[in-house]
């Protein structure tokens, strides 16, 4: 496997994870960005932190999926700012996703036992 694409899986993967996030975020109401950030970063223990230069595309990847929709609103603090809210389809794609998830993390976890029992 080339070097490229090495890179180029990482970067999916990462978009991957990001996107799974955000969906689930919005799985608890509409939010708008600031808030779907500071969500993540909340419910993580402050151990995640997402950039605006990667949750703003990251958004509108999910809404040319059609995961998510937005409208333009208001926030508490009477700034204008766009909304983002699941859609039928998101909440299928993210639950398809948490269930790949699940695989992935008991795999992990099944080769790190195995690794630490050899020692």
């Amino acid at each position: 496997m080339a070097k490229t694409e090495k890179y180029q899986n990482r970067i999916e993967l990462l978009q991957g994870t990001l996107d799974m996030l955000i969906l689930e975020a919005l799985r608890w109401g509409s939010m708008h960005g600031y808030g779907i950030a500071q969500g993540i970063r909340f419910k993580s223990d402050e151990v995640l932190q997402v950039e605006t230069g990667s949750l703003y595309p990251a958004l509108h990847r999910l809404e040319r999926q059609g995961w998510v929709k937005s409208k333009w609103g208001q926030t508490e603090s009477n700034q204008r700012a766009k909304f983002y809210e699941i859609t039928k389809k998101g909440k299928e794609h993210h639950s398809a996703e948490q269930e790949r998830w699940q695989r992935m993390v008991q795999a992990i976890g099944a080769v790190m036992g195995t690794a630490r029992t050899a020692e």
